[in-house]
């Protein structure tokens, strides 16, 4: 497990990113790329969200299915970053990862143009359930072998099912051996002609319910996809011992609002479950402590300072002391919000274990560029005593 963000961007490899939406992931995924870059690795991060939050963070226009490097002036503008250090964006695009996905194991053009133009297939390459999270795992892939890629910083979508992916490969696995696909694959095999029979009764019961024109196009969907069954399979197992690998990260993003906090437990605990680590949990957008005391002795002070004020009769002592007093007031009103903040908290810090743990404040902007992200990145990375 990695016990620091320092090792988990020096070291790892592949950094998945979870945690519901709206709790600052994609800023997140882009710093510790960034932070990769920065000390001399080819990075890369990468977006599931089809939002342009990261393409807006990274100060561009939009972003691709193709890994598009980023000018070293952007992001190291002071040029004080090792020479061999860079940095690349990519927005998944689900069904031209397909696409390249059945050109690569179709035994010949013509197998592939078949697919490509089927209706049916045309209609779940972007659009099935599990097929977005089975192309991100696919992508994951492929930067990992043909990409050259050091680090590797993926961001998950914003929902609570951001961790479909994990399963992604496995599930389809369970698909290559369902009863079902081997009845559809079936009639394209001469030695199998018997077991057709029942096939085609069974796609004559199927066809009274969505109609001849829709079997028709799933069943010539499965016969053009013939004979690619083992490449997709090889595939899969090497994506999931690629996820199960000891170069790649998980760190859970949240931050201290009750909601926020619950969706980080759960992620831990799905992680957990698939006996996969919290290798760091970041936790944004939190309310400072600002000294010991107390909010109810913050607010008793207040009370006297009000109080002496109240009884002044000099009206430049009255107007300093009743500001004093409403300073002390607000003071107070932060320091509760910390203490409930610590307090949601501590479940999931208790849940995550040895992981990293690191808390990043209230900025007085919110991040859209790569000044912002440098920002981060330093109250990420600098000890408090370099930060001043």
């Amino acid at each position: 497990m990695t016990h620091s963000l320092h090792d988990l961007v020096e070291h790892g490899h592949i950094v998945i990113c979870c945690g519901t939406g709206g709790v600052g992931k994609t800023t997140t995924a882009a710093v510790l790329a960034l932070e990769g870059a920065r000390r001399g690795r080819d990075a890369v991060v990468v977006t599931i969200d089809p939002a342009k939050r990261l393409a807006n963070a990274l100060g561009l226009a939009e972003l691709s299915n193709t890994a598009h490097e980023i000018d070293r002036a952007l992001w190291d503008p002071e040029g004080g970053a090792p020479s061999n250090g860079r940095l690349a964006a990519l927005m998944l695009d689900t069904k031209s990862t397909f696409d390249t996905l059945v050109t690569r194991y179709a035994e010949s053009p013509q197998q592939a143009e078949r697919i490509l133009a089927n209706r049916f297939y045309r209609n779940i390459s972007g659009a099935l359930s599990g097929t977005q999270e089975y192309m991100a795992m696919e992508k994951l892939h492929e930067l990992h072998e043909d990409g050259g890629y050091e680090l590797i910083v993926v961001d998950t979508p914003p929902t609570r099912h951001a961790l479909d992916f994990l399963d992604a490969p496995q599930r389809l696995l369970r698909l290559l051996d369902n009863h079902i696909f081997r009845l559809l694959m079936m009639p394209t095999r001469a030695y199998l002609r018997v077991a057709s029979v029942a096939v085609q009764m069974f796609l004559r019961t199927v066809s009274k319910v969505v109609g001849t024109e829709v079997v028709e196009d799933v069943v010539a969907f499965f016969r053009a996809f013939e004979g690619m069954e083992q490449g997709f399979r090889e595939r899969a197992e090497r994506v999931m011992k690629l996820l199960a690998d000891s170069g790649t990260r998980f760190v859970l993003v949240t931050t201290p609002r009750r909601d926020a906090v619950e969706e980080a437990e759960f992620f831990a605990q799905r992680l957990a479950e698939t006996s996969i680590d919290v290798d760091a949990l970041i936790v944004n957008r939190v309310h400072p402590r600002f000294g010991d005391e107390n909010p109810d002795g913050l607010r008793r002070r207040a009370a006297e300072l009000a109080a002496s004020a109240g009884a002044a009769a000099d009206p430049a002592v009255k107007d300093a002391g009743s500001r004093l007093a409403a300073l002390y007031d607000n003071l107070a009103d932060f320091q509760e919000i910390s203490e409930r903040e610590a307090t949601h908290l501590t479940g999931v810090q208790g849940r995550v274990g040895g992981a990293a743990i690191a808390h990043v404040p209230f900025l007085a902007t919110d991040v859209h560029d790569f000044e912002g992200l440098r920002e981060v990145g330093r109250l990420l990375f600098e000890p408090a005593e370099v930060r001043g």
